[in-house]
This record gives structure tokens, C-alpha cells and sequence, in this order.
């Protein structure tokens, strides 16, 4: 059996506001692991198997991101919806030479690069 994976932490300069940005799109909640000097916060997912940390540094982003998220609009959306809905949220559309493709590269208040799928869960499967 290979290993589990429990959090994803990721860089930012304001960890509290990043991390409500993102409970909000991924509708997750806080885990209750914050840092007492404000440079730590973590939100989970409903079913707590997996946490996104996010950890307060200095510099802003400056690069492409490394790796990404790739997300799907939940069964019962289309991905049309769920792209308003991050832009209205404060996502921005970004092009970091994908070309012609079936999905959105969009980066969140903080410039991280993530893609919306067109597929929900049940198309995919």
C-alpha cells in the first residue's frame, strides 16, 4: 500500500485570507491547526482526509507555478458555472501557453496557477 497523503502546504503572504479564498471554492473548512503568530492556517475537506496548509512567506510569487490543481466542476454544475462563479470569487484567467484546450488555467488572488476540467466526477468516470 503506498503512502497517504495528509496536506499540501503552499507559500503565501496573507495565509488567512489565501486560505478563506480557497475554503470558499473547494466549499472546505478549517481545520483548527493554525499557527498562533498568524503565519500558519489549514482548511480540510468535509470527510478531514485531506488538508491544504498555507504558510506565510515573505516574497510574493514571482514564477510559473512547479505543480498545480486541476479541479472539476461537482456533479450536477458544468464547468460554464463554475467558471463565473471563480471569477466572480476573484479568480483571473491566465495563459501560460496552453493553446486550444478543453479546460480553464485560471490563478487564484495570489497568482497560483490551477485548472477548472470541463468533466464533473460522473462524466469523468
Amino acid at each position: 500500500m503506498g503512502l497517504v497523503v495528509s496536506e499540501i502546504g503552499i507559500d503565501c503572504t496573507d495565509p488567512h485570507a489565501l486560505a478563506a479564498w480557497w475554503a470558499q471554492v473547494l466549499s472546505w473548512v478549517p481545520s483548527g491547526e493554525d499557527a498562533p503568530d498568524d503565519d500558519y492556517v489549514s482548511i480540510r475537506d468535509p470527510d478531514g482526509s485531506l488538508e491544504w496548509g498555507f504558510s506565510r512567506v515573505p516574497e510574493p510569487k514571482s514564477v510559473k507555478n512547479r505543480w498545480h490543481v486541476d479541479l472539476r466542476p461537482p456533479d450536477g454544475s458544468d464547468q460554464a458555472t463554475e467558471l463565473a462563479r471563480l471569477l466572480a470569487l476573484g479568480a483571473t484567467l491566465v495563459d501560460v501557453g496552453q493553446g486550444d484546450v478543453t479546460w480553464h488555467v485560471l490563478a487564484d488572488p495570489e497568482g497560483n496557477e490551477f485548472c477548472l476540467l470541463r468533466r464533473t466526477p460522473a462524466q469523468a468516470r
